[in-house]
């Protein structure tokens, strides 16, 4: 992976995920908790400990928006020490993809990371379902019709399954899960993984 990883988190716990990412084989180029620092180049991949927008002060901006203007070209893979539903919806919603408990282990935490880099959605283990369930039900998703199989593949994206990790899932080749994937992008208007992910679960899709 040649993108540079930053952590912006509170100083003791950004000390902790650099310290676990570096045991992980991924070294930390910078940390800390001031976002407006990150450097702006697109090959950053930032680990944002969104609970730093519990000692903003009121009004301030959002941490994961903070970082996205900051470094638009960057890649953010939220975390934070409980999963809150709607925390995980409003870190999407701001340009993350993909979110974790920030006690993950070190070497979960880099394959995030790396699968970040690459451009993959991921949750870790059961967030995806929470959001589901407490942002789904009830959702609708308008004009919008999808496909047995594309609605399946959406599921599995939601979950954070790779095109080949979905194609063996669903007995197909990579390319055509990408291409599945492409075509339910163009559906639903969106650009992006992050993007298909964050309207899947707020019109119930998934």
């Amino acid at each position: 992976m040649s993108a540079r990883v930053v952590v912006v988190a509170p100083v003791d716990v950004a000390a902790r995920l650099a310290a676990a990412l570096g045991a992980a084989g991924l070294p930390v180029e910078g940390r800390g908790p001031d976002p407006a620092t990150v450097p702006p180049r697109g090959d950053v991949v930032v680990v944002v400990d969104v609970g730093l927008d519990d000692a903003a002060p009121v009004g301030a901006p959002p941490v994961v928006d903070t970082v996205l203007e900051a470094a638009p070209g960057a890649a953010v893979l939220a975390v934070a020490a409980d999963v809150v539903p709607g925390q995980v919806l409003a870190a999407l919603r701001a340009g993350a993809s993909g979110f974790l408990c920030r006690d993950t282990d070190g070497f979960a935490l880099a394959d995030a990371v790396r699968r970040v880099a690459a451009g993959d959605v991921v949750f870790g283990p059961g967030i995806a379902d929470l959001v589901l369930d407490a942002h789904g039900a009830g959702a609708s998703a308008g004009p919008v019709v999808l496909t047995e199989r594309e609605a399946d593949v959406v599921r599995l994206v939601v979950d954070g399954l790779t095109a080949r990790q979905i194609g063996v899932r669903l007995v197909l080749s990579p390319r055509t899960v990408e291409n599945h994937v492409q075509r339910i992008q163009r559906k639903l208007g969106v650009s992006g993984r992050a993007a298909m992910v964050r309207f899947a679960i707020e019109n119930g899709l998934a």
